[in-house]
């Protein structure tokens, strides 16, 4: 036990306590620190005649205005001389941490309350936080003592900062800060684990009424302001600590020095430092008022500015920091992207053994488990299912139109039906593509839950699974928009198309292995034909063309021109006697005007119509999907016959109304209505001819005789949503090169992407 006695001095007011030197040897380092501190308190309360209360209040006003903010500083990083030794500040603020969530007038509890990690598995990483916090606890104990004797002594708040900066000197910004707030988490959580539990627990009840403890609690009501005022400035305090660890976290192979967000926080780290350990000083200034002097003692208004002030303070700071951590963020974001990126494209250019490793880089770069969904189970499955096989990947956003996804899925349904030999030959994979700027809500999920509940395929768990690399992949490389595309991989993983959802819409699963070459052997075996631009949509017309009439699909959207049309026709094939049928088959766009003329067409039995417009929408999709096809493959401008009947068709839409004759199969007429409705209304000028050349060449050379004259201009726009659009195009009426324009087209009937 240590001795010491007290003798008087005549010269000083105070009391001097003195120790044997024989007790030394009784002490280790800690313990004696210990028993100095509470010599100094011994020493400050015996000082006779002193008004304990108002030594206090008089020194502890706030002197927040009485220095220099540059002055201050230059004070501060004089006492920053780092020796090199680390600490690892994240375990012992998960401490902190812990103990301030729960250290309150009302126990936090629930998804508020940081609970700390402790249970370490690994005994070499217990064993190593072990040591690290014995190689820390003579320092935490040193700045308890401290700031304690400082807060009796009434030490000027920016002096105690100062010494313990003196104290800290050795370690780094972010160790002085973490030693600081564990020094006052002891002295803080002591208070309230008192506060706690000294009804129940004896010791704890004496030492509770030791520290005046019950009194204060029975007066929480006129202590309110003041516990409130210190949890505003306590949670701030741990904002801003948290923020500089997390500061020290960025990885450097990411962030440097020359990145200028960068610099500018760890610039105001120190500042940051200060003025939260200022505000540590200020809280356990409180605190140890309030244990020593009781409840009694009067928060003065000037205490409670100090408070408030050193809060705005450290929330000035801390929004300064986290907006340029938000910065750091995204430039780490965005080297990381970059990175990804180049692997994508590095890894699409090597020979891989399957396709394992492209699949996971576009898909689960995370090593999500299970990243996919079956469509046929709805359960989520590895990716291994795509092993070794041939893979679509129907890459679109939310957007993806109910008719093509139901289209689709009949292609894919059939295909599963009929052919067989294809189930375990190709799979497809849908990759759902979001504006990641824009915040994912609740609308956003259930719209894409409703789709992929849609599809019978597989698709991706979650969009959030597939990075931002991959969608700059998808955009720059793959030329994805916003209209889907279908980016075809063979079983090891090669491109062996760039976007097959054209070849999907014009020949279905026929164009297995759906591969660029397959793409142009279809095309070298196709014809001008009718089926070509109605196979798969209508039974009832392939069953006209088998029986050899003569067949009219016509569109437009103009309700007056379809009367005259439909009219005109009708009255040439009764006076010819000819079998002629009519098909209305709608317009690209404008699906109200569309809307409008089937209710025309209907009340007034016209001609025979779509009613499902998913039909008409298939029936242009097609016809612009050969067109699409041709310019993946860099034929645009073919002077093949049939390309050229398929670009005038595209254009005859673009403006009124258009006609196309058939007899069977062949078609003889593709016009514009222009050219075609005048040839029908002039019947009486070639009707003669029906006799010695057959209706379908008397009809065709009457035309081609208004059309030489006629001769109406070809118009094509292309979406900018649509992906891949040519550098030039020739017209297919006079082989120039047309002119390219850029058109902003109201649309609002229609569902049009970006919009």
């Amino acid at each position: 036990m240590a001795i010491y006695s007290p003798r008087n001095v005549a010269t000083q007011t105070h009391t001097t306590y003195t120790f044997s030197s024989s007790s030394l040897p009784l002490f280790n380092s800690q313990s004696f620190h210990h028993f100095t501190c509470a010599l100094q308190h011994m020493a400050l309360w015996s000082a006779p005649g002193a008004s304990q209360q108002q030594l206090i209040k008089s020194d502890h006003r706030s002197t927040m205005g009485m220095y220099d903010d540059s002055m201050m500083m230059k004070q501060i990083l004089a006492t920053h001389t780092p020796d090199g030794r680390d600490v690892d500040v994240k375990p012992v603020f998960q401490l902190i941490e812990d103990i301030l969530n729960r250290a309150t007038l009302q126990v936090s509890s629930g998804d508020n309350a940081v609970q700390a990690q402790m249970e370490i598995e690994d005994k070499a990483q217990q064993a190593s936080f072990i040591a690290m916090i014995e190689a820390i606890s003579f320092a935490i104990d040193r700045v308890s003592c401290e700031i304690a004797y400082k807060a009796l002594s009434g030490s000027d708040a920016h002096q105690t900062t100062v010494s313990l900066f003196n104290m800290l000197a050795a370690y780094s910004w972010d160790a002085k800060l973490v030693l600081t707030l564990a020094a006052f988490a002891i002295n803080y959580g002591e208070f309230w684990l008192l506060a706690q539990i000294y009804s129940t627990n004896p010791l704890a009840k004496s030492m509770a009424i030791l520290k005046q403890v019950p009194s204060i609690l029975e007066h929480t009501g006129n202590l309110k302001s003041r516990f409130d005022a210190l949890n505003s400035l306590i949670k701030v305090m741990m904002d801003v600590t948290r923020c500089i660890i997390e500061f020290k976290d960025l990885p450097s192979m990411y962030i440097t020095q020359d990145v200028p967000a960068f610099t500018t926080a760890i610039s105001l780290i120190p500042t940051a430092v200060y003025w939260t350990i200022r505000s540590v000083v200020a809280c356990a200034t409180q605190i140890t008022t309030l244990t020593s002097m009781g409840h009694e003692f009067a928060f003065s208004a000037s205490e409670g500015w100090e408070l408030s002030t050193l809060t705005h303070k450290l929330k000035t700071i801390y929004e300064h920091l986290r907006k340029q951590m938000a910065v750091c963020y995204q430039h780490i974001d965005e080297r990381k992207s970059l990175e990804a990126y180049q692997m994508l494209l590095n890894l699409l250019e090597m020979v891989h053994i399957d396709n394992m490793k492209i699949l996971k880089a576009l898909i689960c770069a995370k090593d999500d488990l299970q990243p996919l969904v079956d469509g046929s189970t709805k359960k989520r499955v590895n990716i291994d299912v795509l092993r070794r096989k041939n893979v679509l990947l129907l890459i679109s956003d939310l957007n993806i139109s109910h008719d093509g996804l139901s289209i689709l899925e009949q292609i894919y349904t059939e295909s599963r039906q009929h052919t067989p030999r294809l189930v375990n030959q190709y799979e497809v994979v849908w990759i759902p593509i979001v504006d990641r700027s824009i915040p994912w809500d609740e609308t956003m999920q259930n719209r894409f839950e409703y789709i992929q509940s849609q599809m019978p395929w597989y698709t991706v768990h979650h969009p959030t699974l597939i990075e931002k690399a991959v969608i700059r992949f998808t955009k720059e490389v793959w030329h994805f928009r916003n209209k889907p595309i279908l980016v075809v991989l063979d079983p090891q993983g090669k491109v062996v198309s760039p976007n097959a959802i054209h070849m999907m819409w014009i020949w279905g699963s026929n164009a297995f292995p759906f591969t660029s070459l397959r793409e142009e052997a279809l095309w070298k075996e196709e014809t001008w034909r009718l089926e070509l631009l109605i196979d798969g949509i209508d039974p009832e017309l392939l069953k006209w063309i088998r029986e050899g009439k003569y067949i009219f699909l016509y569109g437009g959207d103009n309700v007056e021109w379809v009367r005259k049309f439909t009219t005109a026709a009708r009255t040439v094939s009764n006076s010819a006697r000819i079998p002629l049928e009519m098909v209305y088959v709608g317009k690209s766009s404008k699906r109200e005007q569309v809307r409008r003329v089937l209710a025309a067409i209907m009340a007034e039995k016209l001609s025979y119509y779509w009613e499902d417009l998913t039909m008409v929408w298939f029936f242009w999709t097609r016809l612009e999907s050969m067109l699409f096809s041709k310019i993946q493959l860099g034929r645009a401008d073919d002077m093949n016959p049939m390309m050229q009947e398929i670009k005038k068709l595209i254009s005859y839409d673009r403006d009124g109304g258009w006609a196309l004759l058939s007899k069977g199969s062949q078609i003889v007429v593709n016009g514009h209505g222009t050219t075609v409705l005048p040839a029908l209304l002039e019947y009486d000028m070639w009707k003669d001819h029906v006799l010695t050349k057959g209706f379908d060449k008397s009809f065709k050379d009457h035309h081609d005789k208004l059309y030489s004259i006629a001769h109406p201009c070809c118009r094509f726009e292309f979406s900018t949503h649509g992906g891949r659009i040519p550098d030039s195009m020739k017209c297919p009426e006079c082989q120039r090169v047309m002119e390219k324009f850029t058109t902003f087209c109201c649309c609002h009937n229609d569902n049009v992407p970006g919009n």
